[in-house]
């Protein structure tokens, strides 16, 4: 009887699968949609972040593990590696544009912070080989 119910089941996903590819690209749609990561936060006001030096310092310190992490300080922490290592293939263009923002303005604004995040994310420096050009000096560079 369960060799029945086995068979059928498979028969019913081969058909299901057909269907879904008889549909147009729907399953090749949906593989791409659960590779990115959730945009669920991608509408975060990350100006009035990057401008509090409270909530920056949150923020920081959540990635640091040297404080409490929000919901979407939490799901930084969980993406932020695999986003450094994919060169953030999974970001929204909203969440590549966000990184940009935060990369430069901690680089210019809070060496500090910038510095325990990278001996944290990339103590290596192989990361920051990837997105900074060699020929720029970046240690003189003034706020921005």
């Amino acid at each position: 009887m369960s060799m029945k119910i086995f068979v059928l089941f498979l028969w019913m996903l081969v058909v299901l699968l057909y269907r879904e590819r008889a549909d147009g690209a729907s399953l090749i749609r949906v593989a791409r949609e659960t590779n990115m990561y959730s945009t669920k936060y991608d509408n975060i006001d990350v100006d009035a972040i990057l401008a509090s030096k409270r909530l920056l310092k949150n923020y920081v310190n959540c990635l640091l593990d040297k404080g409490p992490c929000t919901n979407d300080g939490k799901l930084l922490k969980q993406y932020l590696p695999d986003a450094l290592e994919t060169e953030c293939s999974k970001c929204s263009p909203t969440q590549k544009k966000i990184a940009g923002k935060v990369f430069s303005v901690l680089l210019l604004n809070h060496r500090p912070e910038w510095e325990e995040l990278t001996q944290r994310y990339d103590p290596d420096g192989n990361f920051q080989k990837k997105y900074m050009d060699e020929s720029e000096d970046y240690s003189d560079l003034e706020e921005a």
